[in-house]
């Protein structure tokens, strides 16, 4: 039997219930698919922070990389522990060390879910640069508590992860319709923005069988909302594709249905899985959480390390279950109705 270790990072507050209702629908589906999964839980979190002074422990990138996958709950407790900390001590350093360069979130309704747009036959896939942009790091600050203060944060893109990225847009849209949007603020960021977009013309030139728009950020955030059936593939920077897929979750009916994958395309190191949702401190522990964006982060992590057809069993599990309006309404239904409901489609 064909096994895959898991490393289960649960995090913060609704990522610990999330993150076990997902096992639970991952291991009922590879029990009826014919394969197995090992999960091993880390405590690395906002809490494991306070007690160590870190958010993982020094060797912890090590101990990640023998893993086949990484399913991820939430991370963060701001009122505890500043984003700032817990962002760059544990999700970005993962991200960058296991060169999980596309960030790939899917934006369509599912089956009973009521979004706030009239348009309801959307279905869009943002592919977000993951490891450099807008979020480097590189920058600093000088002079601090006086009036001469100066902040300085430094965007930073190379030609390798900007081809890269929009190469991997490039595949996606031909698994799709055909269609890739490029977005940029080259108007306004006259450097970088335009560098990224002379790369994207070079790019078109080797996929003739895709039909490329480049868009101002602005303008594709408007089309999102005005016109989201017009788009098939988005492909944007860090900071950009952040944004966006706020959006994307919005239109899609809430971050409760919001998934993502960060993945390392050579598979030369583990790809790691989650929701896109915070930790929700405000409703933590009251077992409400909508658990579907966790687990439709798994059913993406089953697709990568090739088991497609659980994969898809486990959406349309979902989809079943959210036909019946289960998970359809935010705080109407628990967690563990939802996780139940799902699991029950699958057998």
């Amino acid at each position: 039997m064909k096994s895959y270790s898991i490393a289960l990072i649960p995090g913060d507050g609704i990522g610990r219930d999330v993150t076990a209702a997902a096992w639970s629908v991952l291991e009922t589906a590879a029990n009826h698919s014919g394969f197995a999964l090992t999960g091993t839980e880390f405590p690395w979190s906002c809490k494991y922070y306070k007690d160590t002074g870190r958010m993982m422990p020094e060797d912890g990138i090590a101990t990640l990389r023998g893993f086949d996958a990484i399913l991820l709950g939430a991370v963060g407790w701001p009122a505890e522990v500043p984003d700032s900390v817990s962002l760059h001590g544990l999700l970005l350093p993962i991200r960058k060390a296991f060169v999980q360069y596309a960030n790939i979130r899917p934006h369509r309704l599912l089956p009973g879910v009521t979004g706030p747009l009239r348009a309801e036959n959307f279905d869009i896939l943002c592919i977000r640069e993951n490891t450099e942009g807008e979020y480097s790091g590189a920058g600093g600050r000088v002079h601090q508590g006086t009036l001469d203060e100066v902040a300085v944060e430094t965007s930073i893109f190379t030609r390798a992860g900007v081809e890269r990225i929009l190469r991997f847009g490039f595949e996606q849209a031909r698994t799709r319709r055909g269609k890739l949007a490029s977005v940029t603020k080259s108007n306004a960021q006259k450097y970088s923005m335009v560098f990224w977009d002379e790369i994207t013309r070079k790019l078109a030139s080797d996929y003739p069988d895709v039909e490329v728009t480049s868009y101002h950020v602005d303008a594709l955030a408007a089309r999102m909302i005005m016109a989201p059936e017009s788009l098939d593939v988005v492909v944007a920077s860090n900071l950009f594709g952040d944004i966006l897929t706020d959006i994307g979750a919005a239109i899609q009916g809430g971050l409760g249905y919001a998934a993502s994958a960060n993945i390392n395309p050579d598979r030369s190191a583990p790809s790691m899985f989650e929701p896109v949702h915070g930790s929700a401190p405000d409703i933590a522990h009251l077992g409400i959480a909508n658990p579907i964006a966790a687990i439709w982060s798994g059913s993406m992590m089953l697709d990568h390390l090739g088991e497609k057809a659980a994969a898809d069993g486990i959406m349309k599990a979902v989809e079943a279950a959210t036909a019946r309006g289960i998970g359809t309404i935010p705080g109407k239904d628990r967690t563990e109705a939802i996780t139940a409901a799902v699991v029950a489609a699958l057998t």
